[in-house]
């Protein structure tokens, strides 16, 4: 399986997340990019590819263009101030205020695009994650052309990325941007089925009225798990979307059993509205150590999850979400990959 990787991704190093009340270091690092590519080369995965720039067309057909541009303008706005931490924001339109204008001043574009405090943007946010993008696109490219799965080790993630917010340490989605790639290609219907412990709410948003994109999500229950206000179970798409949204959680401390039961029923949809395409926001926070998560899966589940996800029988596209940095994640990453080929082969 060919993987595609950009040095570019580490240039966020964020120093700050907002956690418990402190701000700590971030759990998202660069040191997640080496420790996969690490596990990667152990397990036989050598087939590294750079990838080709795309530019931000491709970002504008599901990103909203002012968003995209305080992205890309945040960092010198927040020096030009004299701020000697990284920009966080702290003010957010909320409920009681609707947020109708979009402040002009650095702090208040800041709580308009954020989703919450977690995430600080950083010198190279905007750079890693145009790299970030890059890797997806191109791998999505490679799948096209072969019809040959592909893993594109996408840092920033991006399933928390919705039309016009950041948060999660998400900031582009990565996994929206390629899926509307493949419909402009020519597709009628992608799935993308997001296995992360956390729910892609930003992915959710983007497609939620829309039928040429079904959306599943298994992911910890969000009456108790972040980003706590999206993902419920009766939260199905809207207008012409009715039905392509598909949400299962899952309740903390789920463990392989539930899980496997949950993705057949996940696989079952798929089949059922005619996808083309499939594209994994492969999170590998479900695993029983990570720190910021609460399933219970272990190293070898990962496998059987990447046998059971190449047996669908599909042109399979996965793209890096969450998961931390943690000694199993290279492992953990790995055994997807080698356990989809094998999946493939027993299909074919």
């Amino acid at each position: 399986m060919r993987i595609y990787h950009s040095e570019m991704s580490k240039a966020r190093r964020a120093r700050t997340e907002l956690d418990g009340g402190q701000l700590v270091p971030p759990w998202e690092c660069p040191e997640r990019v080496d420790m996969i590519l690490e596990g990667l080369r152990k397990a036989g995965f050598t087939e590294v590819v750079e990838p080709a720039e795309h530019g931000l067309a491709p970002v504008l057909a599901v990103h909203d263009a002012d968003y995209v541009d305080f992205l890309a303008t945040c960092w010198d706005d927040w020096q030009a101030l004299g701020r000697e931490g990284e920009a966080i924001a702290w003010i957010w339109p909320t409920r009681t205020m609707p947020g109708r204008r979009i402040p002009s001043c650095v702090d208040g574009r800041l709580g308009h695009y954020a989703l919450g405090a977690d995430t600080s943007i950083c010198g190279g946010t905007f750079e890693a994650a145009q790299a970030s993008k890059d890797v997806a696109l191109s791998a999505l490219d490679h799948v096209l052309a072969t019809g040959e799965p592909a893993f594109g080790l996408c840092r920033p993630p991006g399933h928390h990325a919705a039309v016009d917010q950041f948060g999660g340490y998400c900031f582009f989605n990565n996994a929206a941007v390629a899926a509307q790639r493949a419909l402009d290609a020519g597709l009628s219907r992608v799935a993308i089925l997001d296995v992360d412990f956390h729910h892609g709410n930003g992915t959710q948003q983007i497609f939620e009225q829309r039928s040429d994109v079904l959306f599943v999500s298994i992911h910890g229950d969000p009456m108790t798990c972040f980003p706590y206000f999206m993902g419920h179970a009766d939260e199905v798409g809207e207008g012409e979307g009715a039905g392509y949204t598909v949400n299962y959680p899952l309740p903390e401390g789920t463990g392989a059993e539930v899980w496997f039961h949950v993705l057949e029923a996940a696989k079952e949809r798929i089949r059922e509205t005619g996808c083309e395409l499939l594209i994994v926001s492969l999170g590998v926070d479900t695993f029983e150590n990570d720190p910021i998560s609460a399933f219970k899966l272990s190293s070898d589940d990962f496998t059987e999850m990447g046998r059971r996800l190449g047996a669908l029988g599909l042109p399979t596209l996965l793209l890096m979400e969450g998961g931390y940095a943690v000694e199993e994640i290279g492992v953990n990453v790995a055994n997807v990959l080698s356990g989809m080929t094998s999946g493939a082969v027993e299909r074919g």
